[in-house]
């Protein structure tokens, strides 16, 4: 059975929250640099986060200081460090449910 690496599930080792008023806020996740290659994604990008009890859109930051195999996210609810999220680049290309179809 062939593991498909965009889908490679990868450790919270760092969560933290904002406040009002900190400079940078919402959603983010911050992925080595080949980790985001794996999964075809760039810098400023939105991806997927998977967790274990949710998911939400966030936006992609390759930082050199997080270790391949990990994640640091930031306001992400319904995740905890430790525990192991999937970070997939949303697919805008299938076609969807349409309001007007």
């Amino acid at each position: 059975m062939s593991v498909d690496i965009r889908n490679k599930e990868l450790r919270v080792a760092r969560f933290f929250g904002t406040r009002k008023g900190d400079p940078e806020r919402g959603p983010a996740v911050f992925l080595a640099r080949g980790d985001a290659a794996d999964r075809l994604l760039n810098d400023g990008e939105l991806a997927w986060i998977y967790g274990p009890r949710r998911h939400e859109l966030a936006t992609v930051i390759i930082d050199e200081t997080v270790k391949p195999g990990d994640v640091w996210l930031r306001d992400i609810a319904g995740v905890a460090a430790s525990e192991t999220v999937k970070v997939v680049k949303p697919d805008l290309d299938s076609r969807g449910r349409s309001a007007f179809a």
